[in-house]
């Protein structure tokens, strides 16, 4: 039996026209991809000058980046928790201060708490699969504006789910015990 052999070299090594096809179909998004990316700056940072990145204004909403956040201002009601009556706090931060008993731990929970892009007082999800474990009757609800953003939120301890939500804004909510 006879072996027949290709008349092109391309096509006598596996895959080679298809490496071919490929960067000549690759080629023209590569220049376009790079046309799109606008001007490089024409007078770069000498070494070991910090560079500070820029946005138009309004591009970032207040808060974003870390930077300060002027207003953050919360209203902490608390009912049913540790024996004591209902308490209401007031909470600023950046700086922190307030009648809040721990302003700084507040703040500092709220900012571990701040990620972009989630909300640190959303609800729990309706579709979450919860422990049925029962963390007390302690109930807080939490008002104002936090990193540019109104806020109205409540809080129980009625499952795992909204006490392990309770507990990541510890002292802000305060500590139960239960």
């Amino acid at each position: 039996m006879s072996q027949v052999t290709p008349a092109s070299p391309a096509l006598r090594a596996p895959g080679t026209a298809l490496r071919r096809l490929l960067l000549a179909a690759g080629a023209p998004l590569a220049a376009i991809t790079a046309l799109s990316a606008g001007p490089a700056s024409a007078t770069p940072a000498a070494p070991g000058t910090p560079v500070t990145p820029t946005a138009p204004a309004g591009q970032f909403p207040a808060g974003a980046l870390g930077a300060a956040r002027d207003g953050d201002r919360l209203t902490v009601t608390v009912r049913d928790a540790g024996g004591q009556g209902a308490r209401t706090y007031e909470l600023r931060c950046n700086p922190a201060g307030g009648s809040h008993p721990d302003a700084g731990g507040a703040c500092r929970a709220l900012d571990r708490e701040t990620r972009w892009g989630s909300d640190a007082f959303a609800p729990v999800p309706g579709d979450s699969v919860c422990t049925m474990q029962y963390g007390g009757p302690a109930t807080a609800r939490v008002t104002g504006t936090w990193s540019g953003r109104p806020v109205d939120a409540t809080f129980d301890r009625s499952n795992g789910c909204e006490i392990a939500r309770w507990d990541r804004l510890v002292p802000l909510l305060p500590a139960t015990g239960a």
